[in-house]
């Protein structure tokens, strides 16, 4: 299961009931659609199954997609690659406009075995569709051939499933109600994951867990620590501490979701909580020391691994000059870094910054669900609290325009 312990004073409930309602009432319009993906994309894995059943021969799958189409299964790919069942099937992602991430993909594969999936859910988004005519022109690709190598991933009746109609290539749909940096529950995470052999039903049921935890159960956490970000006289800043380096990618997804939904001005007002990630023991040797010691202006969220398979037990071994690190003979690598979490959050907590520790059993699919839904939970919930649009992104489209203004003279 996960548990999450917050370490600061919590609000009357009914001081922070409306919020809830109004979650409610968000989830019910069916205006934000990611609610309901923990439903409705069980039929994605067997959309994606049944697509896939005859192309055996299919050992890369590449996915081409910026943002919300990439971050979230980055991340997937990475919390589960002791999981994944087909080891005969490699997953490639590229997700940005490197020449040398794209290069070293290519270098790699061959076309015959390769299918190439693009992920973009307006479907004009322009690194996706530029690394497509790269992939196009790189393997000397004629227009008939492209079905037999591409798969789109789009909104429905997007210039990109057009294109898709015309080339009779297969189109997967992101629900238009669903945003990109909240899809990765949709298509775009369970097409690329089920064919690589992973768990997308256990995926699925952990988020499915957590939608019952908060809205059945009325389990009260994501609320409690929303309303805390959300109204702290001095705290902007929230510094994720993942302690396990299958996080980095999850880190990067948390960073998006936050910064681009909660980012925005109104009128003259602007609002956000900054986040930032680390890593955990790694980043104790570095930025601890701000957290420590600088402004206290950060909230802390400790996340950290219970169950570890094939945890090395640290020998015991003692060195002549290094008998201060004889503590930690006898003990497992697992047990040395959960300590490493605990010990860092309590120093934190005696320093007064607000604090709180997600616990999850283990790096499985049913986990991972149930993280990543609960990191959009909170996402919604702070979003309605700092009372903006989560959903959308005008600083961002802002830079889109601008760059096709340069390009374009």
């Amino acid at each position: 299961m996960l548990k999450n312990t917050l370490f600061f004073k919590q609000t009357d409930f009914a001081k922070i009931a409306a919020y809830a309602h109004r979650i409610n009432d968000e989830k019910q319009s069916k205006e934000v659609g990611y609610y309901h993906l923990v439903d409705s994309s069980f039929k994605i894995i067997d959309e994606s199954k049944d697509f896939f059943k005859d192309k055996e021969h299919i050992k890369n799958i590449i996915l081409i997609g910026m943002g919300g189409s990439s971050c979230g299964v980055k991340a997937l790919k990475d919390f589960l690659k002791e999981e994944k069942k087909d080891e005969n099937k490699k997953l490639f992602i590229i997700d940005n406009t490197s020449s040398y991430a794209l290069n070293s993909v290519l270098n790699k594969i061959k076309l015959e075995n390769s299918f190439f999936i693009i992920s973009s859910k307006s479907g004009t988004t322009i690194e996706v569709i530029s690394l497509f005519k790269l992939v196009i022109s790189h393997f000397k690709l004629k227009n008939e051939e492209l079905k037999k190598y591409f798969v789109f991933i789009t909104d429905e009746k997007s210039k990109l499933d057009e294109l898709g109609k015309d080339l009779d290539i297969k189109r997967f749909f992101i629900p238009s109600n669903v945003g990109g940096r909240f899809s990765v529950l949709s298509a775009v995470g369970i097409v690329p994951l089920s064919f690589c052999g992973y768990d997308t039903k256990a995926l699925l049921e952990g988020a499915k867990a957590c939608y019952e935890d908060f809205f059945t159960h009325k389990k009260d956490e994501i609320l409690q620590k929303a309303y805390h970000y959300c109204t702290h006289k001095n705290a902007n800043i929230n510094i994720l501490f993942s302690y396990a380096n299958e996080f980095t990618t999850f880190n990067e997804w948390y960073i998006q979701l936050i910064a681009e939904s909660l980012g925005k001005k109104r009128g003259y007002k602007r609002f956000g909580i900054t986040p930032i990630a680390l890593i955990g023991a790694r980043d104790q040797h570095s930025f601890l020391q701000l957290i420590m010691d600088g402004p206290k202006d950060k909230t802390v969220t400790f996340l950290k691994v219970l169950n570890v398979k094939n945890s090395p037990t640290i020998p015991n071994l003692s060195f002549k000059g290094l008998e201060d690190c004889d503590f930690a003979n006898n003990i497992s690598l697992q047990k040395l870094l959960n300590t490493q979490c605990e010990a860092t959050m309590h120093a934190l907590i005696a320093e007064n910054l607000s604090v709180d520790l997600i616990e999850i059993d283990e790096l499985d699919a049913w986990h991972c669900g149930y993280l990543m839904y609960y990191y959009e939970l909170l996402t919604s919930a702070c979003g309605i609290m700092l009372g903006i649009n989560t959903y959308d992104q005008p600083g961002v489209e802002v830079g889109k325009l601008m760059l096709k203004n340069l390009l374009s003279h």
